[in-house]
């Protein structure tokens, strides 16, 4: 991507002359004081850019000619050019010339048009109407505070899709005028049509009409009274009929009328009783849910107070090792402390013992003053003849001074790396003690994501067995719902025969030795002998069979405590049996004679002694006669019953045929119901069970997200362990060794130093030895005079005393300035920092863990005390449900006479209905002959009455009923009174057509005469009498409906047109946008976390009408670091701001122009943010876009790669705008200068 290489202007509003403005770097900041003239650089590239007058803060296109504005034009011309480099050098000039009131556009100083000139630069990327390459001064704050619509509409404008919208509500309503002419056009041929069919109609009834008018009149007269004088007869039948059953219903009515008002009694307690049902299951639902919420809380505390107990123990390891650290510490300072005062003190003894042998010394060598005026003259003498001896001394001894200063300089700088060594070497151990802590957590964060992930795992599998679960009970639902429905029963169940059940089951319960209910444990082996079975079994067929008398005492005396209805029991070791008489199996006659006890099926095993009890020696028969005969007519009675029921005892007591019987018989099928019912109510709560298993997905979204955050973590702490080792580690390790490698430098050198010092030291000595053969020819006789042998031992001895002593307080010196360097050193690093930052992190998470443990034990009381109430809940829900069934039960007792009133009602008024239908048929059917007769102008003989009340508009043949369905009964029955009045005379119907007495008969002649009618219509059919305006008729209409169809087609093709042209625009403003808008919404999140240097901002765009999304609004949201969600509205002004420039920036990442022109986007900022989003771009400056912006803050244009600074001059009243630019490249990230 290329980049702006320079501006350059000329008389163009502040700028006077030429001015050359650049060169632009990646980043490049614009300063300088208000009112300098920046906002007018940004107008200058806005204008040479193609940016319109009214958008440069001026009235018109002259006023930003040098001066103009106050009347003081420079000149009649001012122009604009900006040189846009490719990557490859390439270069290209774009000038904007103004000349008055008109402008020019250029390209590389050819003038070209305008549309030329911005195809030019949307081919660089751009896009002039979008912006999308300046932001103007306060244009941040318009975008954060923009509402939803506003903000489409920017998307529209950066997308381009907005150049579409006045074409594509054209189109939209060009569509709706297609679709509604083709809409009128369609109803007009749809009503022309139907004319069409009115008109062909009308010509066939006037055919019609006309071949039967004169042929069929007297034929049709025989046929029409022969129906009217049958149709009579039937209504006179047919009212005595009504009258009867009419008395019979009034009976039935009062009947029903006292039972609904018992049924509504019941009704209303039902209705109360089962309200209170449904809420308690409310409330049931309520606990669940609460306790679902509850239990992902506390499992949450869980996780965070183990996660702090881990981050505690670290911390704590952290705080010993710091402190044994700081212990260590101080014992070196204590150490070198002593060290120091040592020396001072050694110092001090030795200055003592100095001074003590200076007073002992000064006693001997005391010279008189005549000695010491002799001894300086000649020391004058002997000066003066070594004086080019003492030249050269000086000049070899200022040679070795400088080797000197040269050794010290490098003995310092030795020690200086010494201890930057040191520094380095404690560096690198603290960066290793870190990233043994950071293996620590990740070991343990790996061991709790991998414990979260078996957890997650384990549930998963859980949520999905019940999900699969709950499929099969569904379907296993369905199948029994579907069986019970067919039984029929599933709502009708008796409330006595449910307290019987839930009485066994309270007892097999309670009692171990309850087998359970007779008719329970065994069933007929064929259908067929239900009926037999139960007449044999009689009372014991409910009786309760158990191991022990004592079993039977105790279920008696809890059902006395119950206060339950009383019950036969069958105690297995009380009960005496006969065995079973073998002859019976045996017999041949009567035929299929068999004992019941044979034909009866029992499990288990154990009741085999009850059953037999119950059924004895009893035989089952085919038929009465059989049983009979089994009873009285052999050798010797036997107990008999037959499949009927009929019972034939040996006493000679015969019962059977009891209206019960059936019904009683019917528990048999009954008992598979209830097991059905059972195998529901398993399923039922199987099914509940599922579902709590499968709620347990809102627990697994929780732990899913505690895996991510601990997986985020884990990821966080090995980049850093990563980024310790590979940067902090390598680089203390890199320096230590670069410090060494120096250090062991300093040795050759200072080797080498010493070396010359004692080539020099020897030719010192020389020097001297010549300078001492001259002092000993001058100072002989003086030396003689004094006692000594040479002048030098006077002086070297007093010389060597007083080197002795500076070397040894030299010495001193080096050694307290060691010691005191090290003691700095040693007191500048600070450990208690550390050991009070790591106590600090102790106590915050006690206090953490403390507080945690306080949640945990809360959640757990809180799970806990749901799970009682819910528990209460469920045991008031057993109670009331008992009592719901007992109300149920009453109230399905009294429906079922109601149904049995409603069911004789419901056939009487069938009956009724059918007779009314009848009656209303004749007399429709009368209404309708006569109505034809008068139509169709037969002369009925009336002895009473007039054709003239037979009324048209009253007719109720079927058609007018369609047509009319709300016609009044008074109006019928105005009708039918007119009908009475007309008695007809019957004397002209031929008196063998009266004389028929059976329906069928009836039925009979009416067909021979309507055969005979329809065979001369038959022959009246052939006859071809065509009515010529009725055609006529229908051949305009036919004209008509080709006219119409033709319309209809050509609108047709118009609709689908215009609609194809709207969705094909449609889909192309929709791509355009969304294009534009799924770009920003994937790049935003990222750019709002770079922006903020946090991955935990988050920041998300969303329209609100997906499928146009450019017709509504698009909601932005941010979540600023740290901070839980908040409306755009309620966030601060730095906040605002940021995310606008998290917008502003992903909106660029769309089509990106080359460069990015910014106006004082950081005003709202301060400087912590200003810092995060000029790093932010100074970073996409280097691979993404050039970016030049105008700022006033220091922490932001500091770290631009050039700087453009604005000045101004006041030249005649006129403030002209000055510019010095200065590259920052060579300065970057050097603080020093």
């Amino acid at each position: 991507m290329g980049h702006l290489k320079y501006i350059e202007v000329e008389n163009f509003k502040s700028y006077k002359d030429v001015q050359k403005i650049g060169p632009f770097r990646n980043f490049t900041a614009i300063i300088g004081p208000n009112g300098s003239g920046k906002s007018n650089l940004m107008d200058a590239i806005s204008f040479v850019l193609g940016e319109r007058t009214n958008n440069l803060r001026v009235k018109k296109l002259s006023d930003l000619i040098h001066g103009a504005p106050v009347g003081q034009a420079v000149s009649n011309r001012a122009s604009v050019t900006a040189v846009y480099t490719e990557d490859d050098g390439t270069e290209t000039q774009f000038s904007r010339v103004i000349h008055s009131t008109t402008s020019d556009y250029k390209i590389n100083k050819l003038t070209v048009s305008a549309h030329e000139y911005q195809a030019a630069l949307e081919k660089i990327g751009i896009f002039i109407k979008a912006k999308n390459f300046l932001v103007y001064q306060g244009a941040v704050e318009q975008i954060a505070m923009k509402n939803p619509k506003e903000r489409t509409q920017l998307f529209e404008q950066i997308s381009r899709s907005g150049e579409l919208a006045s074409e594509y509500d054209k189109l939209k309503a060009e569509m709706m005028k297609a679709e509604e002419d083709t809409q009128f056009n369609y109803h007009k041929k749809k009503g022309i049509a139907a004319e069409k069919k009115e008109a062909r109609m009308e010509k066939e009834e006037a055919e019609k009409y006309k071949r039967l008018r004169v042929q069929l009149a007297e034929k049709q007269t025989q046929l029409q009274l022969f129906k009217l004088f049958y149709n009579e007869q039937y209504i006179d039948h047919y009212q005595e009929e009504l009258e009867m059953k009419g008395k019979e219903m009034g009976k039935l009515s009062s009947k029903k009328e006292k039972v609904e008002e018992h049924i509504k009694e019941k009704k209303k307690d039902h209705g109360r009783l089962t309200r209170e049902l449904a809420k308690m299951e409310q409330e049931i639902r309520e606990s669940e849910v609460e306790l679902n919420k509850k239990r992902p809380l506390y499992i949450k505390a869980k996780e965070k107070s183990a996660h702090t107990q881990k981050k505690l123990e670290a911390a704590k390891k952290s705080l010993r090792a710091a402190m044994k650290a700081k212990e260590t510490h101080e014992q070196e300072i204590k150490q070198l402390e002593e060290e120091l005062e040592e020396v001072k003190l050694k110092k001090a003894e030795y200055e003592e013992q100095v001074q003590e042998e200076s007073q002992s010394q000064g006693k001997d060598m005391t010279l008189e003053d005549s000695q010491v005026q002799e001894y300086n003259k000649l020391k004058e003498e002997a000066g003066m003849r070594a004086a080019r001896y003492h030249q050269e001394l000086e000049s070899i001894n200022r040679e070795q001074k400088a080797d000197q200063d040269k050794l010290d300089n490098e003995s310092r700088k030795k020690t200086e790396l010494v201890n930057k060594i040191k520094q380095k070497e404690h560096e690198l151990e603290e960066n290793k003690k870190r990233v043994e802590k950071l293996n620590d957590y990740i070991r343990t964060s790996e061991q709790s994501v991998e414990e979260q992930r078996t957890l997650c795992k384990t549930l998963q599998e859980e949520v999905s067995e019940a999900k699969e679960k709950i499929k099969e009970i569904n379907s296993d639902l369905d199948s029994v719902t579907d069986q019970l429905g067919e039984a029929k029963v599933d709502k009708h169940e008796s409330s006595r025969r449910a307290k019987k059940q839930e009485l066994t089951e309270n007892l097999q319960r309670l009692f171990p030795g309850v087998h359970g209910r007779l008719l329970d444990l065994c069933q007929p082996s064929h259908k067929r002998y239900q009926i037999a079975v139960t007449k044999v079994l009689g009372k014991n067929m409910d009786a309760i069979i158990v191991d022990a008398e004592k079993t039977a005492r105790d279920c008696i005396q809890y059902m006395k405590e119950q206060r339950a209805e009383p019950e036969t029991f069958l105690p297995l070791d009380f009960i005496e049996v006969r065995p079973v008489d073998e002859r019976l199996r045996e017999i041949r006659e009567p035929r299929n004679v068999k004992l019941v006890f044979d034909i009866m099926q029992y499990d288990p095993p154990q009741i085999k002694k009850a059953l037999l009890f119950a059924c004895g020696n009893a035989l089952v028969c085919e038929t009465t006669e059989d049983a009979r005969k089994m009873c009285f007519h052999g050798r010797e009675r036997h107990k008999a019953v037959a499949l009927d029921g009929t019972l034939f005892q040996k006493s000679g007591i015969i019962s059977g045929g009891a209206s019960d019987l059936k019904a009683k018989a019917r528990r048999w099928d009954e008992k598979q119901v209830i097991n059905l019912k059972n195998r529901k109510d398993k399923l039922t709560e199987d099914l509940k069970e599922a579902m709590k298993k499968k709620r347990k997905e809102s627990e697994l979204s929780t732990i899913q997200s505690q895996i991510r955050g601990l997986e985020t973590r884990l990821k966080y702490s090995i980049t850093d362990r990563d980024n310790t080792q590979r940067k902090h580690i390598a680089n203390n390790e890199k320096e230590l060794q670069k410090y060494r490698t120096e250090i062991a430098t300093f040795d050759p050198r200072i080797q080498q130093i010493e070396e010359r010092m004692a080539q020099r030291e020897e030719a010192i000595n020389a020097v001297k030895d010549r300078m001492n053969r001259v002092e000993d020819e001058v100072f002989r006789e003086f030396c003689a005079s004094i006692g000594v042998d040479n002048i030098r031992k006077y002086e070297e001895k007093e010389l060597r005393v007083q080197q002795e002593r500076a070397k040894k307080r030299l010495e001193f010196e080096n050694q307290k300035s060691r010691l005191m360097n090290q003691l700095e050193y040693e007191r500048s690093r600070d450990t208690m920092e550390n050991v009070n930052r790591w106590q600090k992190n102790v106590e915050a998470d006690e206090k953490e863990m403390e507080k945690l443990k306080k949640d945990e034990t809360k959640h757990m009381k809180l799970i806990d005390e749901l799970m009682k109430k819910l528990e209460e809940h469920r045991q008031h829900k057993i109670t009331k449900k008992s009592e719901v069934d007992d109300k149920e039960s009453e109230a399905n007792d009294i429906r079922r006479q109601q149904q049995v009133v409603q069911k004789e009602i419901t056939a009487l008024q069938k009956q009724m209905t059918s007779m009314e239908n009848k009656l209303e048929t004749r007399r429709q059917e009368r209404h309708s002959l006569l109505i034809m007769c008068k139509m169709e102008d037969y002369l009925l003989p009336l002895k009473s009455g007039s054709m003239e009340d037979v009324g048209e508009d009253g007719g109720l043949s079927q058609s007018q009923n369609e047509s009319q369905p709300s016609q009044s009964s008074e109006s019928q029955k105005a009708i039918y009174a007119r009908m009475k009045q007309i008695v007809i005379d019957y004397d002209q119907l031929n008196d063998s057509y009266k004389d028929l007495e059976s329906s069928e008969e009836v039925r009979k002649m009416e067909k021979e005469l309507e055969k005979e009618v329809s065979d001369m219509n038959t022959t009246m059919q052939r006859i071809q009498a065509p009515n010529l305006k009725a055609m006529e008729k229908l051949e305009g209409v036919k004209e008509k409906f080709q006219e119409s169809a033709e319309e209809f087609e050509s609108a047709r093709r118009r609709a689908k047109k215009s609609k194809m042209a709207f969705e094909l625009l449609r889909k192309e403003r929709f791509d355009r946008f969304n294009d534009c808008f799924e770009h920003v919404s994937n790049k935003i999140d990222d750019i709002y976390k770079s922006l903020s240097k946090n991955q935990s901002a988050q920041a998300f765009l969303g329209p609100e009408n997906p499928e146009e999304p450019y017709l509504d609004g698009i909601n932005y949201n941010c979540v600023a670091p740290g901070k839980r969600f908040r409306p755009m509205d309620n966030l601060s002004g730095g906040e605002k701001t940021v995310a606008a420039l998290a917008l502003l920036f992903a909106i660029h990442s769309y089509k990106p122009a080359p460069f990015f022109v910014l106006d004082e986007i950081d005003a709202a900022l301060d400087n912590t943010n200003i810092g995060k989003v000029a790093e932010f771009i100074r970073e996409e400056s280097t691979t993404a876009f050039q970016c030049i912006v105008i700022s006033l803050k220091e922490e932001f244009y500091n770290r631009a790669e050039a700087l453009i600074g604005i000045f101004p001059e006041v030249v005649n009243d006129c403030i002209v705008s000055r510019c010095l630019t200065l590259d920052l490249s060579d300065y970057a990230d050097n603080p020093s200068q």
